[in-house]
């Protein structure tokens, strides 16, 4: 029997304004301080960030309607963190053959084939899993919010196995072996943090945190010194 990986994104829920608000490169400053460089400058525009954010109401029965599709095997192992490229060593580890990702983005590799030619990152680890021979066959789930198109990826569709998939296409009873949860914190607004701990906890099966930390939204008591240091991320 095939072993599979459960892959979710936060960002699957998120709907934003803008097109390309967050960075590849995820550290400290990615993952907090540019949160706080586009709340100082959105306030300077006399505009609140929060409204260019939505939480879909989705996020609340995410699970319930995933336990009616998947079955979670009995030693079923649960890794939540911030970046999404964990989900390579967890596949790897757990020796799963099948992806189903729910995500903005495919994680196939921006940029051609020739992405996945750099080492693994948030933005092709599914292409390096492919590419690598790890698995066999990826399901993409595209959030409703998403800005990409199964047509930009037609040479990973050309080579790999790879299916865009809806709800409403999936069979039941597809058992699963491993589930990652991410954050994508470069992407995903620090205020949002509670209802992702929330949506992590409805889940109701221990998880293994992996670099994932927590992230302060305090913005009455930002100094001056904070916002120079923020406005220069």
């Amino acid at each position: 029997m095939e072993k599979c990986l459960l892959s979710v994104d936060w960002d699957y829920f998120i709907y934003t304004k803008k097109d390309n608000w967050g960075s590849y490169i995820e550290n400290n400053r990615s993952i907090i301080d540019l949160w706080y460089k586009r709340y100082i400058q959105a306030r300077a525009r006399g505009v609140d960030i929060k409204e260019s954010f939505q939480l879909s109401s989705g996020y609340d029965n995410f699970w319930e309607r995933i336990r009616k599709r998947f079955i979670f095997e009995k030693d079923i192992k649960v890794y939540v963190s911030d970046s999404h490229a964990f989900s390579y060593d967890i596949a790897k580890e757990n020796k799963c053959t099948t992806v189903y990702l729910f995500d903005a983005h495919s994680d196939l590799g921006y940029g051609g084939l020739s992405s996945l030619n750099f080492e693994v990152n948030c933005s092709n680890w599914l292409g390096k899993l492919l590419k690598d021979g790890l698995i066999k066959k990826a399901n993409i789930f595209y959030s409703p919010y998403t800005t990409e198109k199964p047509e930009h990826f037609k040479q990973f569709n050309s080579i790999y196995n790879i299916r865009y998939c809806s709800f409403n296409g999936l069979n039941n009873d597809i058992a699963v072996s491993a589930i990652h949860i991410c954050r994508s914190g470069a992407w995903t607004p620090p205020w949002l943090d509670e209802q992702f701990n929330q949506f992590i906890d409805a889940l109701g099966i221990p998880y293994k945190m992996i670099n994932c930390p927590e992230r302060k939204w305090d913005t009455e008591n930002i100094s001056l010194s904070d916002q120079i240091d923020y406005l220069l991320a």
